[in-house]
């Protein structure tokens, strides 16, 4: 069993930034591959970025998906925000690798709203 707390997010202006946390409890966290998901009102649900157990960091455009394995965290960096990045943001977990679909993650967190003001 994982238990994910995810923390960080808020209101910031167009442009801005905002760095999540997704803190787990529970057992062999390294061993699971971690994801940030996002849904936006009246949307589905949609992966933003995922990161393998033997990795620190991986990039895609603005935002940066990084691990401590030492400290049992995840955190998503998250730069020149736009609306359109307005979501509450899921911090996900699962054990068998890499994947897109949400419906493949094991343990989800609560969720941490994130919106910006233009």
């Amino acid at each position: 069993q994982v238990q994910l707390v995810e923390s960080g997010g808020g209101l910031v202006q167009a442009g801005g930034s905002l760095r999540l946390s997704c803190a787990a409890s529970g057992r062999a966290f390294s061993a699971y591959y971690m994801a940030w998901f996002r849904q936006a009102p009246g949307k589905e649900r949609e992966f933003v970025l995922g990161i393998s157990w033997n990795l620190a960091d991986s990039v895609k455009g603005r935002f940066t998906i990084s691990r401590d394995n030492a400290k049992n965290t995840v955190y998503l960096q998250m730069n020149s925000l736009t609306s359109e990045d307005t979501a509450v943001y899921y911090c996900a977990a699962r054990l068998y690798g890499a994947s897109l679909k949400s419906y493949d993650y094991d343990y989800w967190g609560q969720g941490t709203q994130v919106t910006v003001s233009s």
